[in-house]
């Protein structure tokens, strides 16, 4: 067999291996309400069926693919560090692109990394959505796995400002009084899937604080 086939048949078998992986990330999750329910059938049915899941190709091609979401969270207090997003024009968590045959986790790691300068992604994802994109960028779809990180308000931070117009600490009393059309739409149903640090006197469900 020459160099070259075996490259081609390695190549193929990780591409089968991470398709195959991409949807048991997707169906281990536990749905915490019908919407999630839902976007995780359409994501199931949408990863069997093809593997052009990735963004191959600025801004939007094709136009739906995959997105990791890193949601950072300081565990004493439950604060929660959101970035102002330039081209969405919203609050968002950081996060970005999964790249061709990389795995969310690692996404979420690098970006988290090269965004804000600091680590503490969870491995796993505990939350799923699908979302049409707005502002700059709008008219594709993110299918976005969700990643809890530890990250502690006294930790420095090195935000990308030209990505960013912005980044702040927002308590769970800023982000309930605040408009959430400033928000990415399903921000609010992530917290209150996790939605308190264990110590204090709300529910304990988030792994990020196991």
């Amino acid at each position: 067999m020459s160099r070259a086939a075996r490259h081609t048949g390695t190549a193929a078998w990780h591409h089968r291996a991470m398709r195959t992986e991409l949807y048991d990330l997707v169906a281990a999750l536990t749905p915490g309400d019908e919407l999630e329910a839902t976007h995780r059938a359409g994501v199931l049915a949408w990863l069997a069926s093809t593997d052009d899941v990735y963004r191959r190709v600025k801004p939007a091609t094709p136009p739906r693919h995959l997105v990791s979401y890193v949601v950072p969270a300081d565990p004493g207090t439950g604060d929660v560090l959101l970035v102002d997003h330039r081209n969405a024009r919203l609050w968002l968590p950081p996060g970005g692109h999964v790249e061709p045959g990389e795995h969310p986790a690692h996404t979420a790691a690098r970006e988290l990394m090269e965004e804000l300068g600091v680590s503490g992604a969870a491995a796993v994802p505990i939350f799923l959505t699908v979302t049409e994109t707005v502002g700059v960028d709008a008219g594709h779809t993110d299918v976005s796995l969700w990643f809890p990180a530890e990250v502690r308000r006294e930790q420095p931070l090195r935000a990308d400002e030209g990505e960013f117009a912005g980044v702040r600490w927002w308590s769970r009393a800023e982000l309930a009084a605040a408009d959430p059309a400033r928000f990415d739409p399903h921000l609010g149903r992530y917290l209150r899937g996790c939605p308190q640090p264990p110590h204090s006197n709300g529910p304990r469900s988030c792994p990020a604080w196991r």
